[in-house]
């Protein structure tokens, strides 16, 4: 089989474990009520069901992707897959909710093994315009996944309960490892006996090209991800909106994210004018304008004022979504692709944990500031009643994510330049090589 014909036959294997990973959040905090009737209602057990997946996820891509530029890429993919494949089986057959967070765990564990694993995989096979397509598609199926992840998983709760949820995820994962004869062995400089690759090589952040461009996942979650997760409730709590007519309107938000990855990737190959740093300015001004236009949600006012807002905020995630990874690893050495692909993504899903914490603590603080005690509790929750005071707050931290955003923006443009700086630089000292060795003499 040549490397076309490999590559396309990987490519199916990685999408379909890498579409497990959003279903793996989405699906257990759906299910959530659900399993405080059968396992109990300790708060701290069902938050680490959800928080305990995302923390072992972020911290585990620094580790794996480290650890796969060392041992392949294939063999750490198979890896995470085995530990999904046993977290999701063992959450689906927990009999207490600290069995149940210790599944999560490890399943976060092997979901940055994948997620690490596919990205370097996808960066070693692929060249040129295929390249950017894959990485588009690879994108496009995050996007899938975080669209479709609460509606897929709340139809098999409806199915078969709550325990078929992490089934499904681990049945899936089971198929993609099985496939996992169709990937072929790649293995770097690091891999090989003697290699010296350090386990945790943040030397990579001195790349300022590579440093802007981990940023923008960043932006991303500040923009994105707090309000597809928040948002619902300020609909709650502000209008005095049901779960289902939220979230129908959520889908304004997250359809661009399914479209924009394959459209950018054909403009990018095909349109000169079209580049990647364009594209990446564009998602970066889309996130903070719509970021502010949240201030358009009002008590009385039409709801269709937050339809282009929403619709800026899907476009401003998902334009970059696959582009930025690939470009990520063009820009480091290939030999280090896994681990530039776990700083990467420990950068994402940090920040998505990170942020979206700091959202609700914010939102938090700012009612319990004018309506103390159990009644702001409520209205914190997305509880209609006092509708007034949860606007208020939500502007305030609207405004707050749109200069988050706009401040990510300032250190994207001041990397890029200063990378830009420094090739100019080499490229002066490559064309005046005389020179060079003078300035080294004085």
């Amino acid at each position: 089989m040549d490397s076309s014909q490999t590559s396309r036959a990987t490519l199916p294997v990685l999408l379909l474990a890498q579409f497990v990973t959003p279903l793996s959040i989405a699906g257990t905090a759906i299910a959530l009520p659900l399993i405080s009737q059968d396992l109990g209602t300790n708060e701290t057990g069902l938050q680490w069901a959800v928080n305990g997946f995302n923390v072992t996820f972020a911290l585990f891509a620094l580790v794996w992707g480290a650890v796969s530029d060392r041992i392949g890429y294939r063999a750490a993919f198979r890896a995470g897959s085995v530990l999904v494949v046993a977290g999701g089986a063992l959450s689906a057959a927990a009999p207490s909710l600290l069995i149940l967070d210790v599944a999560r765990l490890v399943a976060g564990v092997g979901a940055a093994s994948i997620l690490t694993g596919s990205t370097a995989l996808i960066s070693h096979l692929f060249e040129g315009s295929r390249r950017t397509r894959a990485f588009a598609v690879f994108g496009t199926v995050n996007g899938l996944g975080l669209a479709l992840g609460p509606s897929m998983s709340g139809g098999v709760i409806g199915l078969v309960g709550w325990r078929g949820v992490f089934a499904v995820q681990a049945a899936f994962v089971l198929i993609a490892l099985l496939g996992s004869v169709a990937i072929p062995a790649i293995r770097t400089a690091a891999a090989e006996p003697g290699g010296k690759a350090p386990i945790l090589d943040v030397g990579l952040l001195a790349n300022r090209e590579f440093l802007a461009t981990c940023l923008v996942p960043v932006a991303g979650s500040v923009g994105f991800v707090t309000l597809l997760t928040y948002l619902p409730s300020a609909l709650s709590g502000v209008r005095g909106m049901d779960a289902s007519t939220s979230g129908a309107l959520m889908l304004v938000m997250t359809l661009p994210v399914l479209v924009a990855p394959m459209l950018v990737s054909r403009a990018v190959t095909t349109t000169e004018w079209v580049t990647i740093g364009r594209v990446i300015y564009a998602s970066l001004a889309f996130l903070a304008v719509g970021a502010a236009g949240m201030m358009l949600l009002s008590i009385d006012g039409p709801i269709a004022a937050l339809v282009v807002p929403m619709l800026l905020i899907g476009a401003g995630f998902g334009l970059p979504i696959g582009l930025v990874d690939g470009h990520a690893l063009s820009v480091v050495p290939a030999q280090r692709a896994g681990t530039a692909a776990g700083l990467l993504n420990f950068g994402r899903i940090g920040s998505e944990a990170l942020f979206v914490a700091v959202y609700a603590l914010a939102i938090s603080t700012l009612i319990g500031r004018d309506l103390p005690g159990d009644a702001g509790a409520r209205t914190a929750a997305g509880q209609p009643g006092h509708p007034e005071v949860y606007l208020d707050a939500f502007h305030v931290v609207a405004l707050g994510l749109a200069g988050l955003v706009v401040l990510i923006t300032v250190a994207v443009i001041a990397l890029r330049a200063a990378a830009r700086r420094v090739e100019r630089s080499r490229a002066d000292l490559s064309a005046h090589p005389t020179h060079a060795t003078a300035m080294e003499e004085v």
